[in-house]
């Protein structure tokens, strides 16, 4: 009996040593990217750290010894998510933006970026893992957006909601008197690598211009409607609902489709001037004298309503977790409504648009 329980004892061992060591190696197996100051990038797991070099297993070139004064960043990867088609993709704030619009999800403390556009730059940071802060320009420095959004995790698996605002100022053009916003709220369906986001806000826009014309309701007499009822001032504010639909989707491990799309609805305050003949303008022959002609001008006030549409397919190129490329074909439609009569009714042009996204 006591052989027995010796080969018993035996095979045991002969069986649970292999799983263990294939815990052990699963455990260890633990992927990384790391990247070099030279910019060049190593995936593989770290075999040993002993704080002067690193050696790592790589599947393409095998063990590697790193000089860590020569490592500018290693990153864990997760299996699931960071793996597109059997090759690293990194992820990195660039997954919170599309092209004009952003997301849902939160760029993460210490990966802040800048975005260069033809039109201007932008700079976002991460105040926390919830709180992102930007300023956005042009390359005249003006105007000037603050961009701020609130980003929070729901108890559903790849749900994220956010909130955000853009307040901006027209800076020294118009002496600063011209001011806007954009309030909005997001959610977002899908990783950072392959998303939907659904967006609804509120815009509104006052350029601190002026105009001739009237500005308030009332009837009035005059021989000249032109100077009987108008005055400089103010152009009104243009404001109303703004809808978006975007996403993202990967199509390589180094290429992404993006889709950004919004839709407006923008109404102003306008008035309409009704001018009625009382008496027409005489003029004597004999004397030389010019009577001026008695009008009656009816002003009321009315709003003009128009609606903008963009749709804007673009190819994202990241071939570092720093580095992105991003080139967008877009379209823009004007479509207006009530209160333009005598104008154009629709009219579109191509916006195409070149940006560039660094992560510092």
């Amino acid at each position: 009996m006591k052989p027995v329980l010796l080969l018993i004892a035996f095979i045991t061992c002969m069986v649970s040593t292999p799983v263990l060591a294939q815990a052990d190696t699963a455990k260890a197996e633990q992927l990384y990217a790391i990247t070099k100051t030279d910019g060049t990038e190593y995936i593989g797991t770290i075999l040993s750290d002993d704080g002067r070099e690193v050696l790592i297993n790589t599947a393409a070139l095998g063990k590697i010894y790193i000089i860590k004064s020569d490592i500018k960043s290693i990153v864990k990867i997760d299996g699931e998510t960071d793996f597109v088609r059997g090759e690293y993709s990194p992820g990195g704030p660039f997954s919170t933006r599309y092209a004009f619009t952003t997301n849902a999800l939160p760029i993460k403390r210490g990966e802040n970026y800048a975005l260069i556009n033809l039109y201007g730059p932008e700079v976002h940071f991460a105040v926390s893992d919830h709180l992102n802060v930007g300023i956005m320009s042009t390359w005249i420095a003006s105007p000037l957006v603050l961009a701020l959004k609130y980003s929070a995790k729901t108890k559903t698996k790849n749900v994220n909601l956010s909130l955000g605002t853009l307040l901006g100022s027209s800076g020294y053009l118009n002496n600063f008197r011209g001011f806007g916003g954009l309030h909005f709220a997001n959610i977002t369906f899908g990783s950072r690598e392959q998303n939907i986001t659904f967006s609804a806000g509120y815009a509104y826009y006052k350029s601190g211009g002026e105009m001739y014309g009237p500005d308030q309701e009332g009837t009035f007499y005059n021989g000249n409607q032109y100077y009987a009822v108008g005055d400089y001032h103010l152009k009104p504010a243009t404001h109303g609902p703004v809808f978006s639909i975007a996403g993202i989707t990967k199509v390589g491990s180094k290429a992404s489709f993006v889709f950004d799309s919004m839709v407006g609805v923008f109404s102003k305050r306008i008035f309409n001037t009704a001018t009625t003949e009382l008496t027409a303008p005489y003029y004597n022959a004999v004397t030389g004298a010019y009577t001026e002609g008695q009008y009656k001008h009816v002003v009321t006030e009315d709003k003009a309503v128009s609606t903008a549409l963009f749709i804007m397919p673009g190819m994202r190129f990241q071939t570092t977790e720093n580095r992105a490329f991003q080139v967008s074909l877009a379209g823009v439609s004007i479509f207006r409504g009530r209160g333009y009569e005598g104008y154009k009714k629709s009219y579109s042009f191509p916006l195409p648009m070149l940006s560039w996204f660094v992560r510092f």
